[in-house]
């Protein structure tokens, strides 16, 4: 029984997608990355910073993550054609506008899983108090 060589193919590159992921998202993180290369060194160092933070705090799903990337890069391409400077862009904290930023992006974030992870198990300890007292 032999399998065409075709087959063979596909179903290797479905297990690897399995594994690693889809291959649409890495190609599509590459680009951002080659995006933000291009961009002038104050920008370039700007955006990677923010880059880490938000990797660190920003959506977990790989679709909404390169979504936020790419308006990130957007903002900083648009940026940097129009002249305006990288502390007139994110401001006096940086931080600020990093979370700024997040918000338009709460799907996935393990932040607000966690939250709502503490929210329900509070709820479940108030209700069996409730239920104690009765």
């Amino acid at each position: 029984m032999t399998t065409d060589p075709i087959e063979q193919k596909n179903r290797y590159l479905r297990y690897l997608e399995l594994v690693t992921g889809p291959f649409e998202h890495k190609k599509r993180y590459r680009r951002y990355k080659a995006r933000t290369e291009r961009l002038p060194a104050d920008y370039h160092t700007a955006i990677d910073a923010l880059q880490r933070y938000m990797l660190y705090f920003g959506p977990g799903k790989a679709d909404s993550l390169l979504a936020m990337l790419d308006d990130l890069a957007d903002l900083f391409e648009q940026s940097a054609a129009n002249g305006i400077p990288v502390r007139e862009v994110v401001g006096e904290d940086p931080v600020e506008f990093a979370e700024a930023f997040l918000r338009n992006y709460p799907e996935g974030q393990w932040i607000s899983r966690e939250r709502q992870r503490l929210t329900d198990a509070i709820d479940r300890a108030a209700d069996l108090a409730a239920g104690d007292k009765s």
